[in-house]
């Protein structure tokens, strides 16, 4: 006896459900290429110049003092070689006009903090100058000498190096409101 044309179709359709349920199926995989190209950007103080300094007022009064203030140097070294650098720095003497402080009157006792700017990804510095540094300072700037350095595979990324620079004011000085020139140089290489 043949089963009904509707029987036939039910049990196939159950067949074919067993066969869903107890065979895989079958993957496909494939696979496909990725590519970025990387180049390198420039080694450069944000904003192109470092932040003026204003020392706050000193008022003689019979002693030698000193000011002090901070100075924030945003680097950036985006030239992925991990080359280092180095900031140098020199002045010329501060002078009121008639009468100069001492050349040598403005230093930094220790080293400067260092930050990544905010929501940047940097290799912090590690700097291997000596302090206290003494700012070059004479009627002309003389040579300028390394305020602070990064070596070798760090200062990658933007960062804020911020020295206290310490102006001493003897208590000799003239009255009288001071001015000096300060040169910076970014630097590739520790």
């Amino acid at each position: 006896m043949t089963p009904s044309p509707l029987k036939r179709a039910a049990r196939w359709a159950v067949a074919l459900s067993l066969a869903a349920t107890v065979l895989p199926a079958a993957a496909s995989a494939a696979t496909s290429a990725a590519s970025e190209t990387i180049t390198g950007g420039s080694l450069a103080f944000i904003n192109s110049t470092p932040a003026a300094v204003t020392f706050p007022g000193t008022t003689l009064n019979g002693t030698d003092q000193t000011a002090t203030q901070t100075q924030a140097l945003d680097i950036s070294d985006a030239r992925g070689t991990g080359a280092g650098w180095n900031v140098t720095a020199t002045s010329t003497a501060f002078t009121n006009g008639a009468a100069s402080l001492a050349n040598g009157s403005t230093t930094v006792l220790t080293a400067p903090s260092v930050a990544c700017d905010a929501s940047v990804t940097c290799v912090t510095p590690t700097n291997s100058i000596t302090y206290p540094y003494t700012l070059p300072a004479a009627a002309t700037a003389p040579t300028a000498t390394k305020l602070y350095n990064a070596a070798t595979n760090t200062g990658t990324g933007a960062a804020t190096v911020t020295p206290t620079w310490k102006l001493a004011v003897p208590a000799t000085a003239a009255v009288g409101t001071y001015t000096s020139t300060w040169t910076f140089s970014l630097v590739s290489g520790p």
